[in-house]
Formats: C-alpha cells, structure tokens, sequence
C-alpha cells in the first residue's frame, strides 16, 4: 500500500486581509494544512501556539529571539497515538508527514502576511529539550519543531491558488495517460526546493528501460507489503469499509479511495480477501506476488516516476523536514499543473530492498519518496479526514 495519502477538504478560507489577527489567520491556515499528504492518511501532526509566559520564554531563549510582544511562536510535535510504528522505517515517515503539514502551514500564513523569522528542529536524543516548558503537553507529544514568526504584512503568494492547489492534490490510484509529460514541466518539478540546508536530489525515470528497471523491481519485491504480518496488520487497520467507518475514523483510506468503484459483492469480497488471517492464508499460494504484479504494470503504464532522495543515509529531523516540505512543494505544483501522483513505499520501507533498489539506480544517500506521476483518466475521491487532527493548542 501507499505512504502518502490526503483528506477530505474542509471549507474553504475567504480571501483575508493582512491585517487581520493571528489567530485567524492561523485557523486559515491550519484549514490549508489539514490537507497535506501524510502516511497511511494517519495524520500524526500536533501543533501548539506558545502563549503562555513560561512557554514564550522557553522558545525565545532556544530561538535567540527577543521577546518584545510581536513575535509569534509555534511548536510542531508528533503524535505519537496517531503514528505508525509497525517497522523502523516509519519513524522517518511520520516526520516527513509532519514536515509537510508544516510547510503547508508556513506557505498558508506567509500568503497572509506572515513569516518565519527563526525555526529549529529538536533532534532526537539532542541537547534541545523534547518538551518546552509551560505545558500542559500531552504525554504523547514528541516536538519536532520550534518557530517565530513575525508579521510583514506582505503576501508571499495568492492564499487562494494555493488553497485551490491544496483542494487539488490527492492520490489517484488509478489508470493514467501513457502520453509522456513534457521535458519543460518536468524540470520545473524538480527545481522547486525549499530555501536553506542540503537540497533534495529529485529524478524522474521517464525512459521505458527506467521504468522498466523499477517495475520490475516491484514486481518481484513489493509483496513484502502483504506479506508481512505486522506491516499489513497495521495498513489493514486503516482501510474504511463503509461510510459509518469514515466518519467515526475520519482517517485513513476509504475502500472507494483505494479500489475506486466497487458493488456491494465486489467490496465484501475484498474485505474477506484483505484481512490479515486470509492474507496471511492467501500469500502461501502467492497471492502478494499477483497484487505485486499488478501495481508493477500500472508503472509500466505510467509516463513517469518520481524519486526523492537525502544525501545523507542517516537523515536527522531537519533532513526530514527539508524532504516533507520537498513532497508537499512537488505535490501542490504538480496538482496546480493537472497532474496525480500515486506513491507506493513499500521499496523503501524496508532497509533491504531500499537499498538493492538504489543500487540498481544509482542512487545515493537515503531514498525517501517513490511515486507515478501523470495525468489520471479517472477521477479518485479523497481519503477520509479528521479535523481534530489539524486543530492547534495554546500552551
């Protein structure tokens, strides 16, 4: 199954005035964000405003920022009762799919005046306290992410295009057209990185032996998705068979989302099929192998794939914040420009395969994100949302 997912969309935020409030302009935002890629669409961001005195004082002293009244100050943490935790690998994942909350959450304030004047990640094990003072913080919470910002009353882009651009992405797993995408708009994909550190190498396979490398790479490898016990326990669990499961969950994938139209019959057959004790049943007679096979001729089909990887192999949290803001960058542009994007992370959820795949490729450092791009002949509905998840805290 896929890493990244999306949501439902909420309502859509009116054209603002910069001079409004910040806690306006931060629900706003926050709206925009709540639309943002994640794993498994388990939605594992949790953000706070940092109001209270002990809380201000704490983030000034880390940022190095005078504390005049004028500064704003956000925490990023990760939640970890909305994580996923079934392999090593996911611990990357759930920071990338916070990172691109949050770079959604920063380009949606700075389009309404509002800018980040200094940010720092907290790396895990670092001398940076997981938890700033002045809670009460959930026990949950493992911070990310601290920043100021302050207000310049500028807009650094349309809030309304990028919220049409944010309505815009989502997975479509299905059939796309075969005609190859044009050299110019692919290169504008792949130039678009976010300012400051270590850029994030991005390459299309577009050339049929490419693609065909990769495929068959999939074809071979990408049961492990299914045939790992604890891995597809947990992706099973986010699977929504009906539209009650959607709205008590408000995550996750919903059985449309997945497999597109589907009659009642067709649905349960796939529910019986799908569940980990007949999965587990049904793979001794090589039933992963035929789901591998299948998502390996959708890439054969597909004009190009996407691959984003780290220079480093051992990526810290503001790598893996550089990356997050280098999916939701790509995804939202490729969106504006008509394009889908179908992610499939099993090649690099396991150590293993992701690296024999980077060696067959060439490519260095740590490989973080896989992807179809083209433009889809069906439409797919979105991944189910829940709100709670892109609400924010005062502390």
């Amino acid at each position: 199954m896929d890493v990244m997912s999306e949501s439902m969309t909420p309502t859509a935020p009116r054209t603002p005035g910069l001079g409004e409030s910040f806690p306006e302009a931060l629900r706003r935002a926050t709206g925009i964000a709540a639309l943002s890629p994640s794993s498994h669409n388990c939605q594992p961001w949790a953000l706070a405003r940092l109001e209270s005195r002990p809380a201000r004082r704490a983030a000034a002293d880390l940022l190095g920022c005078p504390d005049d009244g004028s500064t704003v100050y956000l925490a990023l943490a990760v939640d970890r009762r909305r994580s996923l935790t079934a392999l090593p690998a996911h611990t990357l994942e759930m920071r990338l799919s916070c990172a691109a909350y949050w770079r959604m959450l920063c380009r949606a304030l700075a389009a309404q005046g509002w800018a980040l004047v200094r940010e720092r990640a907290h790396e895990a094990g670092g001398a940076a306290d997981s938890r700033l003072p002045g809670g009460p913080w959930p026990r949950d919470w493992s911070l990310l992410w601290t920043a100021a910002l302050r207000r310049t009353g500028e807009a650094a882009e349309n809030l309304a295009a990028l919220d049409a651009a944010a309505r815009a992405r989502h997975t479509n797993r299905g059939p796309y057209d075969d005609e190859p995408l044009a050299p110019a708009l692919l290169r504008d994909l792949a130039r678009h990185p976010p300012a400051g550190g270590r850029p994030v190498a991005v390459r299309h396979l577009t050339e049929m032996h490419e693609r065909g490398i990769f495929a068959e790479f999939l074809a071979h490898h990408g049961g492990i998705d299914f045939s790992h016990p604890a891995a597809w326990r947990e992706t099973h669990s986010y699977i929504r068979w009906s539209p009650a499961a959607v709205r008590a969950h408000g995550d996750g994938f919903s059985a449309a989302q997945l497999f597109g139209p589907m009659s009642a019959r067709q649905r349960l057959a796939k529910r019986i099929a799908l569940a980990p004790p007949v999965m587990k049943f049904l793979c001794r007679f090589g039933y992963d192998r035929s789901l591998a096979g299948g998502l390996a001729a959708e890439v054969r089909r597909t004009p190009a794939v996407v691959l984003m990887h780290f220079a480093d192999e051992s990526p810290g949290v503001a790598d893996a914040f550089r990356g997050g803001a280098r999916i939701a960058d790509y995804w939202l542009y490729a969106a504006a420009a008509g394009l889908a994007l179908h992610p499939m992370s099993v090649v690099m959820q396991h150590d293993t395969l992701r690296t024999a795949l980077q060696e067959q490729l060439g490519l260095p450092g740590r490989l973080f994100f896989v992807s179809r791009v083209g433009r889809p002949r069906t439409a797919f509905p979105p991944a189910p949302r829940c709100l709670g998840a892109a609400e924010h805290r005062t502390v």
